[in-house]
């Protein structure tokens, strides 16, 4: 049996032992938004370094002005061997409300969740310590069969993910040369479905503004002025629903500069998915598609950029009725972006767009809430062609190549600081109840998220070698 073979076998046969100890850091209730529990998210960090030294690393708990950084290293069985830096989180979110529970949330178990389907129960059991630990095990698995890794390894575990990271990125910055890898693996993400792994190659990046539009010194009657004054809610209105045309694009100067068309192949493999429109817009309680004309949900949610009013506010908005004109109206604006774009290039064109159609005795202020770039590697890239082949050598299905609507920060922060691509792959399902009440992941994903490491770090070794 090759190397391979036996690692992978390994995991199999240890999948109990393997189990008792994600239980034991699942039992720790590593909460970082609540100061009360500050003890018990060093506690954590503390274990995994006690788990990476026992495993060879070199391990270290690093202090912070928050909780502290879990930091380790392991050669690979060559100096030369390729080098990858894994990032995970081990502090997990609140348990309120608790009396949701089914179970204890930091007594972890193992249940049928349905005929032939066991899950992991507990806080962090998807979000994000199962997931981790599928990349220790698999560094176990690895140490125990063949005595070495086949890639140098450099682990970063943060214990402030849930309350917004705010040491992350000084950390980076301050331990840029120690982090540095040839690339940055991820696993806090989903998959497609239990069967069909997933790999995010692009990640939309944010633009904020909050507009305020200042027509009369104070609210006026509207019996009395109406007709004559300026109404903000009015000027505001119009300036909202000018930012797309008929056809659902963004009408602001310059705004897909930097967008690129989905390759032909990608958008096919999407399309084998069977995500209607229907289907998506069913699930909260709509039917008829909006955005972009001529582009399946997929394209719009994964690969196009957007604008969105999330917030508006003006005038009377209490019980009852009251007649005025109000002085100031206000919305709040998010952009999406993709590929190319500049959040500063975006974020000029929609002040230039406002201030255009804001009447001479009236004003507007604006509020920036943040700007990042996109995230995009490459549909091409070798690293992702990599793992995706050893990722389809493992599941039932052959893994596809996603994007994701949201932003990852901590991306973003591997790509600026410390100039690495980032491979996301994760094994949690859209399911699992992150964040909530009896949160879950399935006895499956930890096992062949073992496994899926272990060939991954393969593969990467092998390609290396070539």
């Amino acid at each position: 049996m090759s190397d391979l073979s036996a690692v992978l076998a390994h995991t199999d046969t240890t999948l109990n032992v393997s189990l008792e100890r994600l239980f034991e850091l699942l039992r720790i209730p590593s909460i970082s938004t609540d100061p009360a529990f500050a003890a018990e998210c060093r506690r954590a960090g503390q274990w995994l370094v006690d788990a990476l030294t026992e495993l060879g690393f070199t391990a270290e708990l690093r202090d912070t002005p928050g909780h502290p950084m879990v930091v380790a290293h392991h050669p690979g069985a060559t100096a030369d061997a390729p080098h990858v830096l894994f990032y995970g989180h081990y502090d997990v979110q609140p348990v309120d409300p608790v009396e949701q529970w089914q179970t204890a949330p930091f007594e972890p178990s193992l249940r049928e969740y349905s005929p032939g389907r066991k899950v992991i129960t507990g806080r962090g059991s998807a979000d994000d310590k199962g997931q981790l630990m599928t990349f220790v095990e698999a560094c176990r698995a690895y140490k125990t069969v063949s005595g070495s890794l086949p890639c140098r390894v450099t682990i970063l575990f943060e214990g402030e993910e849930e309350s917004g990271s705010p040491s992350l990125k000084p950390f980076l910055e301050a331990n840029a040369a120690e982090l540095r890898a040839d690339c940055a693996l991820v696993c806090d993400t989903n998959m497609w479905d239990a069967d069909t792994p997933a790999i995010s190659a692009g990640l939309r990046g944010l633009v904020g503004e909050q507009i305020t539009i200042t027509a009369a010194d104070r609210d006026l009657h509207s019996g009395y002025f109406g007709g004559a004054a300026a109404n903000p809610i009015h000027i505001l209105a119009r300036i909202l629903a000018g930012l797309h045309d008929a056809d659902g694009r963004v009408t602001l100067d310059g705004f897909y500069d930097g967008v690129e068309e989905t390759p032909a192949e990608i958008l096919a493999m999407w399309d084998t998915l069977g995500r209607t429109a229907e289907g998506f817009l069913g699930e909260v309680g709509l039917s008829i598609p909006s955005g972009e004309k001529g582009r399946s949900v997929l394209e719009q949610t994964w690969a196009r950029p957007t604008a969105e009013v999330n917030g508006i506010i003006g005038g009377y908005t209490g019980e009852g009725f009251k007649t005025v004109i109000a002085a100031q109206a206000s919305a709040k604006v998010s952009f999406r972006l993709v590929g190319k774009q500049d959040p500063s290039a975006i974020r000029a064109a929609f002040r230039a767009y406002v201030e255009s159609l804001v009447p001479a005795d009236c004003s507007v202020s604006f509020h920036a809430h943040g700007g990042s770039p996109a995230i995009q590697l490459p549909y091409d890239s070798p690293l992702l062609g990599t793992a995706r082949e050893a990722l389809s050598d493992e599941w039932p299905q052959p893994a596809v190549m996603i994007g994701m609507g949201g932003s990852i920060p901590i991306v973003g922060d591997f790509q600026t600081l410390l100039g690495m691509e980032s491979l996301l792959v994760g094994f949690g399902l859209a399911d699992d109840r992150i964040h909530s009440p009896n949160e879950k992941y399935e006895l499956q994903s930890f096992h062949k998220g073992m496994r899926s490491w272990i060939r991954i770090l393969a593969a990467l070794a092998e390609r290396k070698d070539d």
